[in-house]
């Protein structure tokens, strides 16, 4: 509705995970660069978690452009499989198809294909969002991928990604052997409350803005003070804000603006578990 009042291409604050709009913050930009150390240097297993809503999977889809034509990828979303359907969608991201629904088979195509790749000078790459939610078999399955690997480097990197209770969960003693093998670790907090405004506008340019939107220092400070810098609470906030700036036609948002919009945006959700 505000876009045309705008004069914005596209709405700047939606909570999808678009990496156009990736704002590198400098625990951002770290994530990435964790990432990219541990796959260049095939170091096996990698660890990324954060809060939820704090960019975790934007972070996935913008790695994955910074990825080279010689590294192949499977991005598994839906973590919440038991492990023989996990094996499988693996197989399939990779672009294998099963021959027939065996554990034992699909750890054989899966090998053979890795194999393949490291032949061609390839590097291969399995990340799991959500990871989380991986049941204790499927994690120690993941932990028997681990040993896919020649005398010298690790045949598959794999990265899980999740919030911080796949911390707690790893912690199990009965994972202690996956645990181990996780070489690099990072955690993505939430943004700085120097970093919100320029988190806000960025996301504005990427829209079409032309400077025209604005926000008091009053009005980032509600914002911080309610999203606590988790990016996808600033991006609800802001986007009922531009709503309310629109309904008013103004450029400029006040504190007031920002405050009427998160009352609204905290009665709809305390409607909603109603």
């Amino acid at each position: 509705m505000y876009l045309d009042f705008y004069g914005l291409r596209e709405n700047p604050f939606n909570v999808t995970s678009d990496p156009s709009f990736l704002y590198l913050s400098h625990t951002h930009q770290e994530a990435i660069d964790h990432l990219l150390y541990g796959i260049n240097q095939r170091k096996g297993f990698v660890e990324i978690t954060g809060e939820i809503g704090a960019g975790k999977t934007t972070i996935c889809r913008a790695l994955l452009n910074q990825l080279d034509k010689k590294t192949k990828t499977s991005l598994i979303f839906n973590s919440n499989l038991p492990e023989n359907q996990l094996l499988e969608a693996i197989l399939e991201d990779f672009g294998i198809l099963p021959e027939r629904r065996s554990k034992v088979l699909f750890l054989r195509q899966l090998n053979h294909f890795l194999m393949e790749q490291l032949s061609a000078g390839n590097n291969t790459v399995l990340i799991i969002d959500e990871a989380q939610n991986l049941r204790s078999s499927a994690l120690e399955t993941i932990r028997m991928l681990s040993n896919l690997e020649t005398e010298k480097e690790k045949l598959l990197q794999i990265i899980l990604v999740g919030q911080p209770e796949l911390r707690n969960k790893l912690s199990s003693p009965k994972l202690l052997q996956l645990r181990q093998r996780i070489s690099v670790r990072f955690h993505v907090n939430a943004l700085e409350k120097n970093e919100i405004e320029k988190y806000i506008h960025h996301r504005l340019l990427i829209a079409g803005d032309d400077l025209k939107i604005g926000f008091t220092p009053e009005a980032i400070d509600e914002i911080y003070r309610y999203s606590k810098g988790i990016p996808r609470m600033i991006n609800i906030a802001c986007d009922k804000i531009l709503l309310f700036g629109f309904a008013q036609e103004i450029y400029l948002i006040e504190r007031n603006i920002v405050r009427k919009s998160i009352e609204e945006v905290e009665g709809q959700f305390n409607l909603s578990t109603v």
